[in-house]
């Protein structure tokens, strides 16, 4: 069931900023294999036009050091178990800005990018963009987490082996976006907030289910063991 979940929250947010939350709308093919067909209304456009690089660096690293996670999208590294060589002089790393996207460049083939929600800094290794308002930020998010857009990132990214490709500014600047009006995003991020409200409960009634079952299980188990419990025996 938890997995089922999970399931529906992707293929929701893979429908919702491909096609938007009017199931009505008029449709025209995007031009574009990973969007299909979406609102007639939408513009598709190069991400050159929506994107720019942010290129600041930190002076002396003391900002909070965020990483870049395809489960998670952009955290502070201190709440992630990370065993993962760390350099003790972070002065250069790349400043990244509350809103802006956040790409690992090393796995973003698999998923690894997000918007950051907070101040801080990023491996310079990573690549940071800002939206030049055409995206609103809660929308990118989203984009960054549905399936169809994973797969064309790594269209994109190049290298030899597949789990060494990297995706670079011109390569990302390359890759056409949907751009649906302003209202429609948030629209869009405010219908998969609520949907995912109420999956929060059912997932967290499931936990304590699990939980529930495990200690009835172990419970059963010592009291079998030690003779609290008659067991019949089953004649052949």
């Amino acid at each position: 069931m938890l997995a089922l979940l999970e399931e529906k929250r992707v293929a929701l947010i893979s429908r919702f900023v491909t096609r938007g939350i009017n199931h009505d709308a008029s449709i025209k093919p995007s031009g574009q294999e990973w969007l299909g067909a979406i609102p007639e209304h939408w513009p598709v456009k190069r991400a050159k036009n929506l994107f720019s690089v942010r290129d600041e660096r930190s002076d002396d690293g003391s900002e909070e050091l965020l990483t870049v996670s395809h489960l998670t999208g952009v955290t502070p590294r201190s709440e992630k178990d990370v065993y993962m060589f760390q350099a003790d002089d972070k002065a250069g790393y790349k400043r990244c800005l509350p809103g802006d996207l956040a790409i690992n460049t090393l796995w973003a083939w698999m998923g690894a990018m997000g918007v950051s929600p907070l101040e801080g800094i990023v491996s310079p290794d990573y690549h940071v963009y800002t939206s030049k308002g055409q995206l609103l930020p809660e929308y990118i998010d989203l984009l960054c987490r549905s399936r169809p857009f994973v797969a064309e990132v790594s269209r994109w990214s190049k290298g030899v082996w597949s789990s060494r490709l990297r995706l670079y500014p011109e390569n990302f600047f390359e890759m056409r976006l949907p751009v649906p009006p302003h209202e429609e995003q948030r629209a869009i991020v405010q219908a998969i907030e609520i949907d995912q409200r109420k999956a929060s409960k059912l997932r967290d009634a499931l936990h304590q289910s699990i939980t529930l079952a495990k200690e009835r299980r172990a419970a059963l188990i010592t009291a079998a063991v030690t003779g609290k419990i008659p067991l019949e025996v089953i004649q052949p």
